[in-house]
């Protein structure tokens, strides 16, 4: 289907950009061939790094009459192969347009590339005393990452998700047509949101080269409450009483004691208190210290009406530092724990995250296997996370198979769905199709066959 890429090409490639930003055969490190997880794994046969939207549109063209598939790169922090080059070709790295191009502060906007990081560019706002709310757990993904999975994160509860922030982009088709979609006006209402297309579809559609995006004034006032409960059921079953009592945190996560010391372990730090078997974490923000101060309380007398064993302020930096650094390295901290692992990263409806989580429970009490996990109370966007310790590579493959099928097939019997914020790539695509069925993938197909004809951009992905 595709063509096998030759000299010629690599020497075409070197001439559209320079021969120090392309890189062919054992010259290309094999971190290349992977994403965070690693568990989808090939190696592109170019491996190029762009500077400019016109330097992607001259790659693009290339490939396009040439019939080589593109397959585009930011961090590399993905966990579902979304960035994987599997049909090979030309392995795109936007990480290098990592310019901030312009704050427009009577608009409230930012205009970045694709490359600048999450945790660059919430530096640099706040500097200006605005606030970009989305707020994935990972700060060193780039912002096109964050939009090619729509990314949520903690605040999503209050503030919403990467799509509800992206006023406009700059993007590449696949014949490298250079296409501007959206613009910084507040609201459109003209024609199809081929925009929003883009958001979420990881990279199959488009690329991403510039993006506008909407700020918020950045909140004067913020504190954190750690809430110990007795177990998970009642910490969980305390999340939609606290949506009901009409305040609005700004995160509301939960996690469990094991989890907190991997991460102990992992930080080389202590947690404020780790003698409870679960807790949840709530952020409050708001531009009065006496509105901020009041919703945490009334949060913090619900909580303990109904069962918390207690209510921990967390307002200094150095608390909030100890605790958030220790929830944002979750991740990092079970991956270390273990020798491999792979993520369910499923979203249900709130009253059901108890539901879920208990079922977790008894998967890994049945397969004699460790599944910890955390997440975003709030919203129920769970990341439930199979860990392989000492398996051998055939009973840990049988068993991951089997846990994968009962969570995702116990998320859709509770109204939930296969992926809440990290995307369906290649390792979840399957179980995707599966839930939507041949009528809405077939919709997908459709849409991408719209943008990309000769299916050369990611191909293998989300609905092939």
């Amino acid at each position: 289907m595709y063509n096998k890429m030759t000299t010629a090409d690599f020497d075409a490639l070197k001439a559209i950009l320079s021969a120090d930003r392309v890189q062919t055969g054992d010259a290309i490190s094999e971190d290349y061939s992977h994403d965070e997880l690693g568990g989808v794994s090939h190696m592109p046969e170019a491996l190029v790094t762009v500077l400019s939207t016109e330097e992607v549109s001259r790659v693009m063209a290339y490939a396009y009459a040439h019939n080589i598939p593109v397959t585009v790169r930011g961090s590399g922090t993905g966990l579902v192969g979304s960035a994987v080059p599997v049909e090979g070709g030309i392995l795109l790295l936007t990480g290098s347009m990592n310019k901030i191009l312009e704050l427009d502060e009577d608009n409230l906007t930012v205009t970045v590339q694709p490359g600048v990081l999450l945790m660059e560019l919430s530096a640099f706002v706040e500097e200006h005393d605005f606030f970009y709310p989305p707020d994935p757990g990972e700060k060193s993904a780039t912002i096109g990452g964050n939009i090619s999975t729509n990314a949520g994160g903690m605040r999503a509860v209050k503030y919403g998700v990467t799509r509800d922030y992206v006023r406009a982009l700059t993007v590449v088709l696949p014949n490298g047509e250079i296409m501007q979609l959206g613009s910084k006006v507040v609201k459109n209402s003209s024609g199809y949101g081929l925009k929003d297309l883009i958001i979420g579809s990881e990279g199959t559609l488009a690329i991403i080269t510039e993006a506008v995006l909407k700020l918020l004034p950045l909140p004067k006032f913020s504190v954190s409450l750690l809430v110990p409960f007795p177990d998970m059921k009642s910490a969980i079953e305390a999340v939609p009483k606290i949506i009901r009592s009409k305040v609005i945190p700004t995160a509301i996560e939960y996690m469990s004691r094991d989890t907190i010391l991997f991460s102990e372990d992992y930080l080389g730090k202590r947690f404020p208190d780790t003698k409870n078997d679960a807790y949840i974490l709530l952020t409050f923000d708001g531009n009065t210290e006496a509105q901020v101060e009041n919703d945490m309380q009334v949060v913090a007398d619900l909580c303990l009406s109904i069962g918390a064993l207690d209510a921990y302020i967390v307002d200094t930096d150095e608390r909030k530092k100890a605790v958030w650094s220790a929830r944002g390295a979750f991740l990092e901290a079970i991956k270390a724990s273990t020798t491999e692992m792979d993520e369910c990263d499923v979203v249900v409806p709130r009253s059901k995250v108890d539901e879920f989580i208990k079922f977790t429970h008894e998967i890994a009490a049945e397969e004699n296997i460790r599944i910890p996990s955390f997440g975003h109370a709030g919203d129920g966007n769970l990341h439930v996370y199979i860990c392989r310790d000492a398996l051998d590579e055939t009973t840990w493959h049988e068993k991951l198979a089997r846990c994968f099928d009962r969570m995702y097939k116990k998320a859709d019997e509770l109204g939930g769905l296969v992926s809440g914020e990290h995307g369906i790539g290649y390792a979840k695509k399957g179980y995707m199709q599966a839930q939507y069925g041949k009528e809405q993938i077939k919709l997908m197909q459709g849409i991408k066959a719209a943008f990309d004809e000769k299916n050369i951009l990611n191909p293998g992905k989300i609905c092939y």
